[in-house]
This record gives C-alpha cells, sequence and structure tokens, in this order.
C-alpha cells in the first residue's frame, strides 16, 4: 500500500470514528456507532500493517500479536458478564497506559532515525510526557480494577499530607524531565526516565487509592481519558497521525463525560481527583458521617408487590448494581411487557452514575430489549414522581438517598438523586440492609410509604412476575 492510500485510509477511519462517538450519543443509533468503530478500526488496521512502514519481515510478529490479542478479546466477550464491564474497562485502559510506556521507552533506544536539535528536543518531551501519561493511567487502571472488582475496599486511603506528596513528587518530575532533556546518550537519559515512570506508577496507584467507592464511576471516565491522552501521547513518539486524533478524540470526550457526570454528582471534577469522598463499601458510614436514621422497615413480600403493581396506574422502576449483580434485567423487561399490556404506564429513571460504569443501567437494559422510549434520565422524570403511583427500586442505595437533600453532614449532601420517596408507594430491592457503595445509611428504607423486598432480585422478580401472570 503506498503512502496516499494508507493517507486515505487513516482519514476515513478518522471519520469513521467521530461518526462512531456520534452513534453512541444515542441509544438508538449505538448500534451503528459500533458497527462504524469496528469498521474504522479494521481499515486503521489494515492501512497500518500494510503500509510503507511496515517491511515483511515484520509481518510474523504481527499477525503473532494480532492473534494473541485478538484471541483474548473473543475470549472476554464470550465470558465476561455485563457485571464485569465496569473493571474489564478499567482493565483496557491499562492496556492503553502500558502500551504508551513501552512504546516510549523503544522510541527512546531506537537509533534507527537520528534527531538534531530541535527535532530531538521536541521528540524527547514527547518521549517524556507520554511514559508519564502512560504510567499513571496503567498503574491507576490497575487500581481501578481493583475496587471494581472487590479485590480492593471502596474506602479512600487519605495519608497524612497527601497534596504535599503530590506537589513533590510533581516537582520531581520536572525536575527529572531537566536531566532527561539534557543527558549526552541514551545511558544517562535512562536513569531520569526511569525514575519518573517510578514516581508516575505510584501518583497512579495513589491518586485512585484516594477516591472513595462512590466516585468510581467518574474515576472510571476520567481514566478513560487518560487513555485517549496517552494514545494520542503514542501517536506523537511513532509519527502516526491516526493515534494522534482518535487519541485526542478519546481523551476529549472522556474528559467531556467525567465533567458530565461530576456535575451529575454535584462535584467538582478537582475534588474528584483530590480525593476523599464516602466510606468503604457495604459498611456503615463512619461516626460524623451525618446522623443515623432511625426507625422501623416495612418488608413486603412478592405477591404483595404484584397486588400494588397490579392496581396501579402509574410505576417508574429505578435500577441499580444490584440488578446487574442478580441478572436481573430479562425479568425486569418481562414484568414492563405486561404490566404495559394491561395498561400500566411504566417508565424507568436512570441517574447519571448508577452502576459502577457510565451508562451501565442503559447497556443493561438495552440488553434486555427494554424500548427506549420508557428510559429517561434523571432531569427528565424526577418531577414526575409526585405523581406516581409505585417505584420499584432495584439494588440502588445512594442514588435514591434522601440524605443528599436533607442531612448537610452526609458525605453524598448535595448529590442529586432520583427523588423516589415522593411516589405514593416505594419498593426497595435489596439483600440485606447493608449500606450501598458509597457507605452510607439511608433513610428512605424507614419512610412510612417505604416497603422493602428482601432477597436476591433476580429470584424475588420471578416471584413477582409470576404472581402477575396468576
Amino acid at each position: 500500500m503506498t503512502s496516499s492510500l494508507a493517507t486515505v485510509c487513516y482519514i476515513a477511519a478518522t471519520i469513521l470514528f467521530i461518526l462512531s462517538l456520534g452513534g453512541l450519543s444515542n441509544p438508538e443509533t449505538a448500534r451503528r456507532g459500533n458497527l462504524f468503530g469496528m469498521i474504522g478500526m479494521t481499515l486503521a488496521v489494515v492501512a497500518t500493517v500494510l503500509g510503507p512502514r511496515v517491511t515483511p519481515a515484520g509481518y510474523a510478529w504481527i499477525v503473532g500479536a494480532l492473534a494473541v490479542g485478538g484471541g483474548v478479546g473473543l475470549f472476554a466477550a464470550k465470558k465476561v458478564q455485563m457485571t464485569q464491564m465496569p473493571e474489564l474497562v478499567a482493565l483496557m485502559h491499562s492496556l492503553v497506559g502500558l502500551a504508551a510506556c513501552l512504546v516510549g521507552f523503544a522510541s527512546y533506544i531506537d537509533t534507527s532515525i537520528e534527531f538534531t536539535g530541535a527535532e530531538k528536543a521536541i521528540h524527547e518531551m514527547e518521549i517524556y510526557v507520554g511514559i508519564l501519561i502512560g504510567a499513571v493511567t496503567f498503574s491507576g487502571s490497575i487500581v481501578a480494577f481493583g475496587k471494581l472488582s472487590g479485590r480492593i475496599g471502596g474506602k479512600p486511603l487519605l495519608l497524612p499530607g497527601r497534596h504535599l506528596m503530590n506537589l513533590a513528587g510533581l516537582l520531581v518530575v520536572i525536575w527529572f524531565a531537566r536531566e532527561f532533556m539534557n543527558a549526552p546518550n541514551i545511558q544517562a537519559g535512562m536513569t531520569p526516565l526511569i525514575v519518573m515512570t517510578v514516581i508516575a506508577l505510584l501518583f497512579g496507584v495513589h491518586m485512585v487509592m484516594a477516591i472513595g467507592g462512590a466516585d468510581m464511576p467518574v474515576v472510571v471516565s476520567m481514566l478513560n481519558s487518560y487513555s485517549g491522552w496517552a494514545a494520542a501521547a503514542t501517536g506523537f513518539m511513532l509519527s502516526n497521525d491516526l493515534l494522534i486524533v482518535v487519541g485526542a478524540l478519546v481523551g476529549s470526550s472522556g474528559a467531556i463525560l467525567s465533567y458530565i457526570m461530576c456535575k451529575a454528582m454535584n462535584r467538582n471534577f478537582f475534588s474528584v481527583i483530590a480525593g476523599g469522598f464516602g466510606t468503604g463499601g457495604g459498611a456503615p458510614a463512619a461516626s460524623g458521617a451525618g446522623a443515623q436514621p432511625a426507625g422501623e422497615v416495612s418488608p413486603i413480600n412478592a405477591q404483595e408487590t404484584a397486588e400494588l403493581l397490579r392496581d396501579s396506574k402509574s410505576v417508574i422502576i429505578v435500577p441499580g448494581y444490584g440488578m446487574a449483580v442478580a441478572q436481573a434485567q430479562h425479568t425486569v423487561y418481562e414484568i414492563t411487557k405486561l404490566l404495559r399490556e394491561r395498561g400500566v404506564n411504566v417508565r424507568f429513571g436512570i441517574h447519571p452514575v448508577a452502576g459502577r460504569m457510565p451508562g451501565h443501567m442503559n447497556v443493561l437494559l438495552a440488553e434486555a430489549k427494554v424500548p427506549y422510549d420508557v428510559v429517561f434520565e434523571m432531569d427528565e422524570i424526577n418531577e414526575d414522581f409526585p405523581s406516581t403511583d409505585v417505584t420499584m427500586v432495584i439494588g440502588a442505595n445512594d442514588i435514591v438517598n434522601p440524605a443528599a437533600q436533607d442531612d448537610p453532614t452526609s458525605p453524598i449532601a448535595g448529590m442529586p438523586v432520583l427523588e423516589v420517596w415522593k411516589a405514593r408507594t416505594s419498593i426497595v430491592m435489596k439483600r440485606s440492609m447493608a449500606s450501598g457503595y458509597a457507605g452510607v445509611d439511608n433513610p428512605l428504607f424507614y419512610k412510612d410509604n417505604n416497603r422493602m423486598l428482601f432477597g436476591d432480585a433476580k429470584k424475588m422478580l420471578d416471584e413477582v412476575l409470576a404472581a402477575l401472570k396468576g
């Protein structure tokens, strides 16, 4: 493939990637957006492999790498459950960061192309910044994977003087950047480069460890942005225009998504990076985190739940991570279909940070073939709760917690929530009375108009569906 033809393919791939992002902005066009992305990536890989910069001697290595990578991807696509998607995404981000680091070191020790003067300085700065971003992305994503998969607790690690530690690390990185740029040869430059890499790896670990469980959806989107900038830095190191453009697209879109999610949580983006939100997932909040609610809960069984749903005219379902864990989305669809056939107005209320990954609930509902026209964002449906007969909360906790509005001392104070307690009756489905991922107790459970349906969401919803059919 000639250089001109490869450039045309890169331009076509870039256009397809832009169309892919545009398609993913709406559930109805998401499938088409994914298709555009796959075609664009295939075109980019083919143009790169067959382009003038790859010699026939390298084809065996490339084919082997494609076979290994493609095999891992196919295995993950078949084996990984939807509940494991957040940690899988974090793991994928780590690979992008690792690739940026490896490419950076390889570019630095590569002597096949000689740079002099300003070109040498620019190339070395690209390598230094690329490895810096890649190392932070790699280690931060590994820690995020551990937190999302439950291998690491959700409680933030708040070291004394952590901000001063971060500032000191930044100053050391800047100092070694000077040493690296002034190194007389590759051997002398490796020492500051390795020291910077170690500091960046430690910073990535510290940054994500200091972020509480409730902010993990923002962390996922933030790391997505970092991985994009790491890819762009890799493009600069390799002089690959497509990598630069695609990396910038991913980086900017991830940054915008992080901003949107922080706004939805009434959080400042820099305060999320600084850490210190929430406590350990599934444990009571620490003392001083706000007044603990008092009262008795009112349990309900599946038969009574079915009767309430059958007698309702309007129902709003609020899914959360518990629905994903129980894989209950298909039963939810069957209940929705049955109620709508009987004339009940059934809708879904989705909080921007429901689950542990941006769009997690939307993907689950789309997988279960829930119609797009009955799925609404929080801002679209919040004012409808007072005129709703029944709200069903399936495995959600923090996003329906009235303490966000009523308790200024709560760790989630000011966070916009779905006001499910304003309905005539709210039904919360949980396995137990344990607090949610942010570790904050929920006064909703003790309200007079609330009922608790305890048990595995899939099992209890199957019983509700059977009672409705009966």
